[in-house]
């Protein structure tokens, strides 16, 4: 088994050392922060636990999982050995550009290098960096240990071994892997989900319906189908001329600002931000905002279960 490094044991992180660890892999969890890493190994062994009471892992299983788990402050410590190094720190193309650029001339020629980024360009991860060949982006969604999709990403000098490496890797540890062609902001699910994003937020702005409207329809409608029947293959099956049709007469009155909503923005400012503020497009509660997590949870391991 090839022995794997993350660096960043925040809420990704410790969730993609725990996919690794599950599957026999080796793992070193590499942050700054020591009560971040000691919280991390607690939410990995909580994780585990409750994937075995839905019958997802064995209860037998799970201490040998969290014994593969090595953590660190150190950072060389951390990748010394490793074959796959994958970064989960924060979002900021500085921040990110600095750490590959570090892990670069500490990790050997053959050690893939991996980015967890949700949208910036592997291309500009790897600007600062020698060797570009062998860096790539992995973009696990949250929770990562129960979600299969990875999107792997190429930049622009990455090899093909280095994908091809990768895409096994992953598929070897029970996810779904699917390769992106070319190196866009977002990727590919990230545009799509913004693109509902942005469309869903608007309805609200201009008050066609209220927020929860909004995730009815989608809950109830045609969110039930996506499952099972993506849009690409939805066109097909309904006819690509009806679609052209519905296209030909809704798409000039459907949201197409290249600018965050000022909804949103007013929101943001006023310090509405949802579940953390209990107040955002809905009020939330303590309670109500557990339970809406409780679901989300429930049902992703339902999901897995049945995969």
């Amino acid at each position: 088994m090839q022995k794997i490094a993350v660096i960043g044991a925040g809420l990704m992180g410790h969730g993609i050392a725990q996919i690794f660890a599950v599957n026999g892999h080796e793992v070193t969890l590499v942050d700054l922060d020591e009560n971040i890493l000691e919280y991390a190994i607690r939410g990995i062994r909580k994780n585990l636990e409750l994937m075995a009471e839905h019958d997802v892992i064995a209860t037998e299983d799970i201490d040998a999982a969290i014994d593969r788990v090595t953590t660190t402050t150190n950072m060389e410590k951390g990748v010394d050995g490793a074959d796959f190094v994958l970064e989960a720190v924060v979002e900021n193309l500085e921040v990110k550009q600095d750490l590959f650029m570090n892990l670069d001339r500490i990790c050997p020629p053959s050690t893939i290098l991996a980015s967890n980024t949700s949208v910036i360009s592997i291309t500009e991860i790897a600007q600062k960096s020698l060797y570009k060949q062998r860096i790539v982006g992995t973009h696990f969604w949250n929770p990562p240990h129960l979600i299969p999709l990875v999107e792997v990403v190429p930049g622009d000098k990455t090899a093909k071994e280095t994908v091809e490496t990768t895409y096994q890797l992953l598929l070897d540890v029970g996810k779904h892997p699917v390769k992106v062609k070319k190196d866009v902001p977002g990727f590919v699910a990230n545009r799509l989900q913004h693109a509902l994003w942005r469309e869903a937020i608007s309805i609200v702005e201009n008050g066609i319906a209220d927020a929860a409207t909004v995730d009815e329809c989608i809950k109830f409608g045609f969110g039930l189908r996506l499952p099972a029947l993506g849009p690409m293959e939805n066109a097909d099956m309904v006819g690509n001329d009806l679609v052209l049709a519905i296209h030909d007469y809704i798409l000039e009155h459907i949201e197409s600002s290249g600018d965050p909503s000022p909804l949103l923005r007013e929101k943001v400012a006023n310090g509405e931000l949802g579940f953390k503020s209990g107040q955002g497009f809905q009020q939330w509660s303590e309670e109500k905002a557990e339970l809406s997590r409780n679901n989300l949870q429930q049902y992703l391991l339902k999901v897995v279960k049945d995969m």
